[in-house]
Formats: C-alpha cells, structure tokens, sequence
C-alpha cells in the first residue's frame, strides 16, 4: 500500500525507479574449529579472486567516471589481494590454529591494520592500513556469501537508498543508472547534496527512515518539494511521470538561455557562476553556461587520492579548468581539510568540535609545506586563465596576512625561477561572523570576498548542519544571516572590491531577490541550478529587489522574510 512521506528537498527532480540499499550488511561470524584444512584454504583462494574481480571492475568504473588518477585507489586494493605474504598468513593460521577462513582472515589483517596504523609517522604505511580495512570487508563478505553493495557496479536504474553517502561515494554515481537518492540523515548542504546537485540526480535527504524501505521496492522521490512515497500506486506515478516531464520542459526553457548574459529586468548585469570539485564537472558548467567558477573546492583533489597530491597532479587539474573556462574567471578555493572531509591517509588530531577546530586555512598555515605545494601549482597554472585564490575559514585580520605572505614568497621564488605566470586576485571565504563583522578591515586587504553561507548560517545559528533535530535552524532568510550578508557586500562596495557568494543560497530562488537588491556581485551555485537563476534573474527588477531586500533586514524570522519575498516576486 502506498505510503507519503516527507523529507529535504535537496535536488531538483522527480525519479521513479526501484530501492537500492547501500547499506554494509552483517559480516559478522563465529569462530569454529575445522578438520578439513584444504578446503578453508580454498574458500580464502575464492574468496581472495572474486574480490579481485568486484575492484577490477569497480577501478574501471571509477576511471570512466572519475578518470585514471582517481581509480588509482582501487589499484592499492588490488595489491594487497595479490600480496602472497597476507594469503600465505591467512593460510598458515588455518593449518597451525585448525580455524574456520573467516577467523584466519580476521587474525591476520587485524594484526597489520594494528601494525601500520601504529607508525603514526608514516603516513604511507597509514594508508595501508586503510586499504587493507577496505579489502578485508570485501573478502569476507564472499567468505559469508553476503553481498557488499557498490555504487559503481549499480547496472539498472535505481534509486539509491543510504543512511548517507560520502562524497567518495557521491563521486562514484553513474547518471545513467541512478535515478534518484533517498538518506536517513543530512541536509540541503551536506556534501551528499550538494554533490547530488551537481550530478543532477533528484534526491531527497533527512528523511529518518529511508533505510527501512526494502530492497526492490518502487519509490518515487520528488528532489522539488521533498516528498518521496513507497510503493505508489499506478496513479501516482503517472501522476509524477507527467510532473517530471513538466520540469524537463521548464529546464528546457532555461536552456535557452545558456549563451544569454545574466541582466536584470531593468538591465543590471551580473555574473553567475558554478561550484566544482573536480575537472569532471566541468562539462556541466559549461552547458549550463556558467560565466565563471565561483567556487573550486580542491579538497576534493586529496579526498579521492591515495595521497597528498603532488605539484604537478595539482597543476595538471587546475590548468585543465582555467583552459576549459576560456578566460572567465576560476575561484580556487585552497585546501578545505577538516571537519566533516577526512583523508584516509593522513590523520588529523581527534577533536571534540572538528567543525570549530584544527581545519582549512589553519591548517594550511601550520602545514606550510602542503600550503606551498598547492601555491606553486596554482600560480603554475594560472599562465593559462584567469585566476582568483581564496583563503577558506579565515577568522583574524593576522591570517589573511600570514597567508598573502606565503603566497607572495612562492610567487617571488617561481619568477626568480623564470615559470610565466598570469595576474592573481586573492580574496577570502567569508563563512565565520567574526570576519564578517569587520569586512571593512578585510576589504581595504583583499581583492573579492565570498560569502560561504553554508557554514555562516550554522556559525552564526550555533547549529550544526549535519544535525537532522537542529535542521529547523538552517534559516538562510533569517534577518540575523541578511544582515551579515549585507554588511559584507556593502564593505566590498565602499572599496571599490567584488562581493561573490559561493554557498547554496545563491541559488535558492527565494534568496536570489534579495540578493540581487544588495547588490551582490556574482552569484556562484550548482551547475544545474545556473539557467533557473539567470531565468528568475531576468524577471526582476533591482530597483523593487531593493525595497524587498530592505524590509527583509527589517525582519523579524525567516518565515516573515520569506512571505515577503513570495507576496513581492509572485505579485
């Protein structure tokens, strides 16, 4: 019998498709005693050569959709499969201890996780440690014929259903066969949604009981209003295949206007622009006709390594950009590490509040060497495009500073070197209240500022983002965060200096009128999200967006100030 439900809307679309759950499965087991040696020492053969073939197939699912460098994980998975010494362990504890396979296995890798993870030194042998984790799941679930569910080997269309999904997991969508996604937990600006968005797969998160739908089920999920319903009747989905069809023509519609620049009704232009985290998705900035990159997030670059990339891996990436992008502008946004965005191989301190702790340009400045690395092939490549850095998480006027000073000594050391090099603008991610209080400061300083509404709104609600009982919280109209907002771009203005916005709500229609009133500069959002704002934009006038973003500065909640916005674009 069909069942609504209601969830967060977290991008755009309506899928109907079958259940998918990426969800691990039991793999625990009993320790038993065996008589029949070989026939252990088989099952451990097997089991060791059907994972080889699940990560031969994945790693080239990966390259097809990430490209080769970022597959290259799954090739240090495939050499602890082959690694003679593990199966040959694994095989002597059968024959010595009389244990079943699983047992053996168990043993053996727990004993090198324990050994490589020790060497807090050495981050390579901390990156064995995690690959042979990852194997070990693999391996025993053949041992205990339970399958292991993978977002790259999906070969039907679906919907994937998860409690949540990490963005390496995101990464590994394939549009073609992943219509929809469903979690248990997060919000609009988790990186599973914004990732989603970027893919253009609807998807509905937050939902507390995704998890519990079984497997094969027909589920509809609608990415516009948050809605998703479990074995919906044959009138509902045809009810939802026409709305979906609906949306296709307005995108159509949008799409008309991928060549058009992004003016006001009264004739103000602006910029709009994408958010990436990878030179993959610039195919979708550029059919979206994006007018720049307003936000690079490099973390990506370390998160789906193996290994802190090198120079030269760095450059490669950022070139390709700045070519793809003609001269328009590139926002790099330099290392955002912390937090929610962990790398395997390197460990970061534990922190009771990684969100207010050691992360992003804190980082960097106490990691010099990995700060200068990513310098120089950003300087490197900006021979080849129109570049802008951004310094992310910046609190204090000394770090701003601190980090222009880096910068400077790495350009004085790559001219002294004779590399060309083009013209840089450097600005700073305003995202904590601090920073967004004293803009003026900031702005005699720097050349750009962008607004990083998704953790501004969480800073200054004192609301983690992730937190589905704080979700009431996320309150982007809310007066308090339009204030801040305001006084950012009114300090950049008295300056003479640009006022971008990279976070989600540059994109949020409701949002958009009163930006344009502030006067924003460049409004930088999901791709996909690009040909709806600049269609919304052409519709609005920003002399009557001004009056609106006035009262809603006058505002008292975030409801009031968005019954305004709808009462006055809807008028």
């Amino acid at each position: 019998m069909a069942e609504t439900f209601k969830g967060i809307a977290a991008s755009n679309g309506i899928a109907i498709a079958k259940a998918y759950l990426l969800v691990d499965p039991d793999l625990s087991f009993e320790q038993q005693t065996i008589d029949d040696v070989a026939a252990e020492q088989a099952r451990v053969d097997a089991a060791f050569s059907a994972s080889s073939d699940d990560l031969t197939k994945i790693k080239e699912k990966a390259a097809q959709n990430l490209g080769e460098t970022e597959a290259q994980v799954f090739e240090a998975h495939l050499m602890v499969l082959a690694d003679p010494e593990l199966t040959g362990a694994i095989k002597q504890n059968i024959a010595d201890n009389k244990v079943n396979a699983e047992q053996a296995v168990k043993d053996v890798t727990d004993m090198y996780i324990g050994m490589f993870e020790a060497m807090t030194d050495n981050a390579y042998m901390q990156e064995r440690a995690a690959d042979i984790r990852d194997v070990t799941k693999r391996i025993m679930s053949h041992l205990l014929n339970v399958a292991l569910p993978n977002p790259a080997l999906i070969d039907e269309e679906v919907v994937l259903i998860a409690r949540d999904l990490t963005p390496s997991d995101t990464a590994q969508l394939d549009r073609q066969f992943v219509k929809g996604i469903l979690t248990d937990v997060g919000g609009r600006t988790a990186h599973s949604a914004i990732m989603a968005r970027t893919l253009e797969i609807p998807a509905v998160v937050g939902t507390n009981k995704a998890t519990q739908i079984p497997a094969g089920t027909t589920v509809i999920v609608d990415g516009l209003t948050g809605d998703f319903i479990i074995d919906p009747s044959a009138d509902q989905i045809a009810e939802y295949q026409a709305a979906g069809d609906k949306y296709l023509a307005e995108r159509a519609e949008w799409a008309k206007l991928k060549d058009e620049a992004s003016v006001s009704a009264d004739g103000k232009e602006f910029v709009i622009g994408a958010n990436i985290g990878a030179p993959k998705d610039m195919p979708g900035v550029l059919e979206n006709g994006a007018e720049g990159v307003g936000l690079y997030r490099t973390e990506f670059l370390y998160m789906e390594s193996d290994h802190l990339p090198t120079e030269d891996e760095q450059f490669e990436s950022y070139k390709t950009v700045l070519e793809q992008m003609n001269g328009k502008p590139v926002t790099v946004r330099t290392m955002d590490i912390g937090g929610d965005k962990e790398l395997s191989y390197w460990k970061l301190p534990k922190e009771e509040n990684p969100f207010l702790g050691y992360r992003a340009i804190r980082i960097s400045l106490d990691q010099q060497d990995i700060f200068r690395t990513q310098l120089r092939a950003l300087l490197r490549a900006s021979a080849y495009g129109n570049l802008w850095i951004m310094f992310p998480m910046i609190a204090t006027l000394g770090e701003f500073r601190q980090a222009k000073a880096i910068y400077t000594e790495e350009r004085e050391k790559l001219a002294g070197e004779g590399v060309d090099m083009g013209e840089v603008k450097l600005g700073i991610m305003i995202e904590i209240p601090a920073a967004a209080m004293i803009a003026d400061k900031f702005a005699k300083e720097v050349d750009f500022f962008s607004i990083g509404t998704n953790d501004l709104i969480g800073y200054t609600m004192a609301a983690d983002r992730g937190n589905d009982k704080l979700a009431y919280l996320y309150q982007p109209y809310n007066p308090a965060i339009l204030r801040l907002i305001n006084n950012v771009i009114d300090a950049a203005h008295a300056e003479g200096k640009f006022a971008a916005m990279c976070g989600e709500m540059a994109g949020d229609p409701v949002a958009l009128p009163i930006l344009l009133g502030m006067g924003l500069d460049e409004f930088s959002m999901s791709a996909p999200s690009i040909l709806q704002a600049r269609s919304l934009m052409k519709k609005l006038s920003t002399a009557d967006m001004a009056e609106l973003a006035k009262k809603a500065l006058d505002a008292e909640t975030n409801d009031e100030v968005k019954a305004l916005v709808e009462s006055t674009v809807n008028a």
